[in-house]
């Protein structure tokens, strides 16, 4: 489960980085405020690969899902962005766990 978990929020690093670039744009916003807010989330997804297999890694994950749906308000294209990594997170977190019980099944047969 972690090798999928970790690749998806990997791949919401880069997605959120471009995010920020077209946040800039927003005269509304400043460029320290877009930055902090996207270096902050950012941080956030690498650091959880590390934690996701940790009690809450998981529940921590669906958040940052939500959080990067919820980014759609600044810029609406991540709207569409945000329910594919949740699809992709659901997808990782589900047969990441089917993955871990085969290997589980398999190193007790070996034994």
């Amino acid at each position: 489960m972690r090798t999928l978990c970790a690749s998806t929020l990997i791949g919401e690093v880069f997605v959120i980085g471009f995010a920020g670039l077209v946040a800039m744009k927003d005269p509304d916003l400043s460029m320290g405020t877009v930055w902090t807010v996207s270096g902050i989330a950012m941080f956030l997804c690498v650091a959880l690969c590390g934690f996701v297999t940790r009690p809450g890694g998981v529940a921590f994950g669906w958040a940052l899902q939500i959080a990067l749906i919820a980014s759609g308000f600044v810029v609406p294209t991540m709207f569409f962005l945000g329910a594919i990594f949740g699809a992709l997170w659901w997808a990782s977190v589900h047969y990441g766990r089917k993955i871990d019980e085969a290997k589980a099944r398999f190193a007790a047969q070996q034994a």
